[in-house]
């Protein structure tokens, strides 16, 4: 069982906009004085630099083309509608925006069985929609897939009850909480727990300051220690600059990358950076019209492949 991967999923976007049906809740979307032809083409020109550089370090990019057809804004994100695991399982997400839910495409299913990988089960959480009840993936998920324990965030988008059937099917202990992020000088939910969380092989990169609960934070903190995580404790402000959202990647001679936004790798501190350089180098590529118009970043750009191969 192994904390990183050398294979991800990546969707190049061919509508890539705001999307208005989930800027209600995701305070990181910023509008762009733009017409939108031009945001999705600068959008299109950060995905491809950004995958040449994963690429180039040895780091295994399976790109699919979104389609025109289903008008999907977000499909960048794929990290947030399925997931894969290392017994063959797959995982497919009630998502919160009804124009996300047309980014679930079995093409992808195909593609992968295409480069070899072998999908044995999935298994289909989409029909809480139903009932208005939401987990969305990776963003809402952060798997410790070696010591079996899965933290979330809860939110409009991470329901309680829904994560722990996740947690009691896929056999992970879990780790609830609720962070906040200040918006208008309120302290709302943040909308995906990836935002404010990176999990690595040896190290977290956290924001604690958005627990809010001592106590919640305080067994967020004992989970790390316990499982031998460093903990890597970032501002509120550098989580803004998308520094939560990180994902560590295997490349060539299984050399570890922790990847994350020009951004996010800017508003580090020598201080952090040192510290992650203990166990990994860092990789960063500029995402800044994914960034603002997306409210997401680098590692919601990735899904991870931990399927084995046939």
């Amino acid at each position: 069982m192994q904390q990183t991967t050398d294979t991800i999923l990546m969707i190049r976007p061919v509508s890539f906009r705001m999307n208005e049906q989930t800027a209600v809740n995701n305070y990181f979307q910023e509008a762009i004085d733009l017409k939108n032809t031009e945001i999705n083409t600068k959008a299109q020109l950060e995905f491809d630099a950004f995958v040449d550089k994963l690429r180039a370090v040895g780091i295994n990019v399976i790109v699919l083309e979104d389609d025109l057809i289903q008008d999907t804004p977000d499909s960048i994100f794929p990290n947030n509608w399925v997931s894969f695991h290392n017994n063959g399982d797959v995982a497919k997400y009630p998502m919160f925006a009804e124009n996300r839910r047309r980014e679930r495409r079995d093409e992808v299913f195909i593609r992968l069985e295409e480069e070899g990988f072998k999908i044995e089960n999935i298994i289909d959480y989409t029909s809480a929609e139903l009932e208005g009840v939401y987990l969305e993936g990776t963003g809402s998920i952060i798997m410790d897939r070696v010591n079996r324990k899965a933290y979330c965030a809860l939110s409009a988008r991470a329901d309680e009850a829904l994560f722990i059937e996740f947690c009691e099917d896929f056999e992970y202990t879990p780790v609830i909480f609720t962070a906040n992020q200040t918006v208008d000088g309120k302290r709302l939910p943040i909308y995906h727990t990836n935002v404010m969380m990176c999990l690595a092989e040896n190290f977290a990169v956290i924001c604690l300051d958005a627990i809010d609960d001592k106590k919640e934070r305080k067994n967020v903190v004992k989970h790390l220690k316990q499982d031998g995580k460093a903990i890597i404790s970032i501002s509120e402000q550098q989580m803004h600059q998308f520094a939560g959202n990180m994902l560590q990647l295997r490349g060539t001679n299984s050399q570890r990358y922790l990847v994350m936004s020009e951004s996010a790798h800017k508003s580090l501190t020598q201080d952090q950076i040192n510290r992650i350089e203990e166990y990994c180098s860092i990789l960063s590529s500029s995402l800044e019209t994914i960034e603002t118009c997306g409210g997401g970043s680098a590692r919601c750009m990735m899904a991870e492949v931990f399927l084995p191969k046939g």
